[in-house]
């Protein structure tokens, strides 16, 4: 594998998020955000006035891997709480897999969860779906990567960029043939879209618990607008590998904070309200954007998500390399940021449109300011 760079993890542009925030930013992934006031209502506030501020329980607190089993259906004790879904895969990747050993890993997917596994020296082998056929996952082609050296196979669903979810009987296709080419790998489910539906439609469950094989990740991110709890899980079925992650956490982050796992206990307990209200807001905004497209058809195609907050744009051919290149340089004149697809390992002629972050009034104000964006390049 070759580097060109020095540190241990390859720069990505995606962390500009972090620092940069525009009115119009159609680039964040997650749902609104919800306020400290909000969730403090969840919680008895005697109650997190004496909490102390010591060490978390290194697993998680009974309270809250009760509540999360529940939610996965699986045993309570398969729950590990991690810093958000990413730290789940990193802590995940860290114990099972050595410099030389392999992962695949389906891309387009979100940054650090290729970064983390080249930090890590690991060979990735990427399997790139396809915006011409719509993201679909197709388990047979991802197999053709699979080796007896394999130690962990990374999908997400609904996946990120895209929100096209994963179909079951494919999951099972793909757990065949590992269990066939590569006895030793373990697939790493990203759950963390999971919950974001639109209006009354159902989630998928839950790929917790369908087979040993299998952990799942999940966190009060993306579908609950809670982000900066910082609050994820991990379920595990094999008890030696909970014990390892355990540890590994231990050498990282040592715990959660116990102020995020009580916040957290009382978002998860009113789950269902603020999904519902997340969920008739997202359709609410991709009935818009779908309206969107169709006036817009002649600059750019889309595949229409299953789930999530996200979902993919691609600029026709009518756009010049060129154009696509101030296409991209300008954005910030009209207050717009998108994330481009080369974050994801895609073309910079596709990006990421993020449609549950910003407020109904302000979404449809950036709507219009793309079209002018489009319609000047």
């Amino acid at each position: 594998m070759q580097r060109d760079h020095t540190g241990r993890f390859p720069p990505n542009d995606i962390i500009s998020l972090l620092s940069v925030n525009r009115r119009f930013n159609l680039a964040e992934s997650t749902s609104l955000d919800l306020e400290l006031g909000e969730v403090m209502d969840f919680v008895n506030i005697e109650s997190l006035r004496a909490l102390k501020l010591g060490y978390a329980v290194n697993a998680v607190s009974d309270e809250l891997r009760r509540i999360v089993g529940k939610i996965c259906k699986v045993p309570s004790d398969w729950i590990v709480t991690t810093h958000g879904t990413s730290m789940g895969l990193y802590l995940t990747s860290l114990e099972l897999c050595r410099p030389g050993d392999e992962v695949v890993l389906v891309t387009p997917c979100f940054p650090p969860t290729r970064d983390a596994l080249y930090g890590l020296e690991v060979n990735v082998k990427e399997s790139q779906l396809s915006f011409d056929r719509g993201y679909e996952f197709f388990a047979e082609e991802i197999s053709r990567l699979l080796s007896e050296r394999t130690r962990l196979v990374s999908i997400a669903s609904p996946m990120n960029p895209s929100g096209i979810r994963v179909k079951r009987e494919q999951v099972s296709i793909l757990l065949k043939r590992m269990s066939e080419i590569a006895p030793q790998a373990v697939l790493f489910v990203d759950e963390t879209f999971r919950e974001a539906t639109y209006g009354e439609r159902p989630a998928d469950e839950s790929l917790a618990g369908f087979s040993e094989r299998i952990i799942t990740a999940s966190s009060c991110s993306k579908a609950l607008g809670a982000p900066g709890l910082r609050l994820g899980w991990l379920t595990l079925p094999k008890r030696s590998l909970r014990e390892r992650i355990q540890t590994a956490k231990m050498n990282t982050i040592i715990s959660e904070s116990v102020v995020s796992e009580a916040l957290a206990i009382g978002l998860l307990k009113h789950k269902e309200d603020v999904l519902g209200r997340k969920q008739m807001m997202l359709r609410s905004a991709l009935d818009s954007l779908s309206l969107w497209h169709d006036q817009h058809s002649e600059y750019v195609d889309w595949i229409k998500p299953e789930a999530g907050a996200i979902c993919c744009f691609r600029l026709k051919d009518r756009y010049t390399k060129s154009a696509v290149d101030d296409f991209w340089a300008r954005l910030p004149n009209y207050e717009l940021q998108l994330a481009p697809g080369n974050w994801f390992g895609e073309s910079s002629r596709i990006f990421r449109l993020g449609f549950g972050y910003l407020e109904p009034h302000t979404f449809e104000l950036a709507l219009g300011m793309l079209s002018k964006a489009l319609k000047d390049h």
